[in-house]
């Protein structure tokens, strides 16, 4: 622990929980997934191992991943030999908020009041100086992920694609 005034263990927890937003690899594959399933507009099921392949995702992990998200409600599964996924909504009806909380667990912020590290009921000074801060910047993440949904991903997808092939020609 350092001396009175400089940085200590509970600050350098406090800085990393608080100012950081954390998405797993299991929720960026998640988002990636969904997004694959958005550009093929539910016309067909897609099978995992097709998605593994076009987003570089080790398939049994991708599997893990889109079971947890046919459990949320988000995706459907059909058996047999033209089985896969497919989105159970409209792309415009799926948010990147509901996909992260599927795979991550819940996005609400956690209670400013207490670091972790201590078990004081008392606030730290910390939390005090900073803690509504980092409150209201999880309240923004939370928003626009809630904003952003898989329609507006594959729009700008295919954007993207497009002004690569432009490249290509010129």
């Amino acid at each position: 622990r350092a001396s009175e005034g400089g940085i200590d263990n509970t600050l350098i927890y406090f800085l990393s929980e608080y100012s950081k937003m954390k998405i797993s690899l299991k929720a960026t594959y998640g988002i990636l997934a969904a997004l694959d399933l958005a550009l093929n507009n539910g016309k067909r099921p897609v099978q995992a191992k097709s998605i593994a392949k076009r987003q570089a995702i080790p398939v049994r992990f991708l599997e893990q991943v889109l079971l947890a998200m046919k459990k949320a409600g988000i995706v459907e599964s059909l058996r047999g030999a033209q089985g896969g996924y497919l989105l159970n909504k409209l792309p415009a009806e799926v948010s990147l908020a509901e996909i992260v909380e599927a795979l991550d667990g819940s996005l609400i912020p956690r209670p400013v009041h207490t670091t972790g590290v201590r078990r004081s009921p008392e606030r730290t000074k910390l939390d005090i100086l900073l803690g509504n801060v980092w409150e209201r910047v999880r309240q923004a993440e939370l928003g626009v992920l809630s904003a952003v949904t898989l329609q507006e991903l594959a729009e700008r997808h295919r954007q993207v694609e497009r002004e690569q092939v432009l490249m290509y020609h010129i």
